[in-house]
């Protein structure tokens, strides 16, 4: 099986992004903005910015949220359990990903992580 690598990380070894086969595995995307500082405010802003960078991420590999089949979250806060997942559903309205959430101190001072696992033919 071919392996396709995206986003290779200047600093920590990582890709935003592998492909391998039909199937493309995200690293855990934290609220980085554009510019690379850490996006601060509350659950909701921060869980958009994930998303943000989530579907780039995706575009990059050949994909979109709606070949999103899974997805691991993290939050720092269970208290942030029910705003999070009022941002998560606008983004998964219909046939949402299975998925797990779980409560856990994050390596970067943010509030929410999240990685997903996409599933989209590779082109031929």
């Amino acid at each position: 099986m071919k392996k396709q690598v995206f986003g290779v990380h200047p600093v920590v070894p990582l890709s935003s992004a592998v492909r391998a086969g039909d199937f493309i595995f995200l690293s855990g995307q934290v609220p980085f903005g554009p510019d690379g500082t850490l996006v601060g405010g509350d659950i909701e802003t921060q869980t958009r910015q994930v998303f943000d960078n989530i579907a780039a991420a995706l575009e990059q590999a050949g994909a979109s949220l709606d070949d999103v089949v899974k997805t691991t979250i993290w939050l720092t806060d269970r208290n942030d359990f029910v705003r999070f997942n009022a941002v998560y559903a606008q983004y998964f309205p219909h046939l949402p990903p299975a998925r797990s959430c779980v409560g856990a101190p994050l390596m970067v001072d943010a509030n929410v992580e999240i990685e997903v696992v996409a599933y989209r033919p590779a082109p031929s």
